[in-house]
């Protein structure tokens, strides 16, 4: 694409590996030149199935993407291979060192913000009144003025504007390799676990202090945990005797009170695993995230979520049900089928894993799952 900035560091040093990549950037249809990869494997939208909104290559390829979990880069730089000059990227990371590490990327397209994911619509529009584009952004197309598509007033700066939202919903492998995040019982080190290390509690803190019924509920409920019981009560009778600062003295308390091990599986992954999705609030990012990067996108534009586990994924796959239904009225209510609420998401294809191939290459693949919905436009 000669109308690209050259403006990519070539990969010499070792990358984070994103999970499903060509797949997701596919997904957002940013040109008309599908891979392999996403054609063969979701079927293809074509004649009045597809939206009037997303009009020509050429206009989306110019449009405004959001990777609303940047990570080290790897679905931001293939985004970027899209892009024509005209268009935009923002991206956006809670995690510090993954937005300095984006800073190599120097690309007048890219724009960088730290935040979380789950305030993607004040990120928005921080970029946007920061002019971080110089060029600017393509402004929305005008709403028709009817009920069902008056502007909203609660909606940010930035609705109606993106053409694509990705969401990749994973620990990057940078966060796990690196014993100073304690997010892994792999190597020994802090036991913190922070997404973003300038605020919150880290692990260690919040295990110092939290009553055992609570580490309980917090097991069972985002490790599901069947010995959650008795690990809470482990850690509690452990840290009586000194502080749960380490991620290896957590896991050996933790592997004491298991009783069973699943095959392949270290007894003290559930435990890790709830503690991180506590501490960092990530279903609650979630559930925020999810509405504002349905009003960030324009009609015709495309959201990709790639989750990892099944909490997250249920939550993904229940707000793309509802979003494709409409709104739900009472029964037995006497309005017309033309008078309905149109639905604000249609959802494109199956939900996708990865291939035998990708697995067998990148193990911490085998989990993940990805689901794409397309915006709707509002009935004229």
């Amino acid at each position: 694409m000669t109308d690209t900035p050259a403006a990519l560091p070539p990969a010499s040093a070792p990358l984070h590996q994103p999970v499903l990549a060509v797949e997701a950037v596919e997904a957002l249809r940013i040109d008309d030149s599908p891979l392999e990869s996403w054609s063969v494997r979701l079927p293809a939208v074509g004649g009045s199935a597809r939206s009037a909104a997303h009009s020509s290559a050429s206009t989306r390829r110019a449009g405004l993407y959001i990777d609303a979990t940047f990570g080290r880069g790897g679905h931001s730089r293939l985004i970027l291979e899209r892009l024509a000059a005209e268009g935009r990227l923002l991206a956006i990371d809670r995690d510090q060192a993954a937005i300095d590490a984006g800073r190599s990327i120097r690309d007048p397209r890219l724009a960088l913000v730290h935040a979380r994911f789950g305030a993607l619509r004040a990120a928005l529009g921080q970029a946007l009144q920061d002019d971080h584009w110089a060029g600017g952004v393509r402004a929305p197309q005008p709403a028709a003025a009817t009920d069902n598509n008056r502007p909203d007033p609660s909606a940010g700066a930035g609705a109606g504007l993106a053409d694509g939202v990705l969401m990749d919903l994973g620990v990057s492998s940078p966060q796990l390799d690196e014993a100073g995040r304690g997010f892994s019982f792999r190597s020994d080190g802090p036991l913190d676990m922070r997404m973003d290390q300038s605020s919150g509690l880290t692990a260690a803190e919040w295990l110092a202090t939290a009553p055992q019924e609570h580490i309980r509920e917090v097991l069972e409920r985002y490790g599901q945990e069947r010995f959650a019981k008795q690990v809470a009560k482990a850690i509690v009778s452990a840290r009586a005797r000194g502080p749960i600062e380490r991620t290896r003295q957590l896991a050996a308390v933790v592997g004491e009170a298991v009783r069973t091990r699943e095959p392949g599986k270290d007894p003290a992954t559930r435990t890790f695993q709830a503690l991180r999705i506590h501490i960092n609030q990530e279903l609650e990012e979630l559930s925020l995230a999810l509405p504002q990067a349905l009003e960030a996108l324009r009609p015709g534009g495309r959201l990709a979520v790639i989750s990892f586990h099944s909490l997250e994924d249920r939550m993904v796959k229940h707000f793309f049900r509802e979003a494709a239904q409409g709104a739900r009225l009472p029964e037995r209510l006497p309005v017309r089928a033309a008078d309905l609420p149109p639905p604000r998401l249609r959802v494109i294809g199956k939900a996708l894993r990865p291939s035998e191939r990708e697995c067998a290459a990148n193990p911490r693949s085998r989990s993940a799952v990805l689901r794409v919905a397309e915006k709707m436009a509002a009935a004229a």
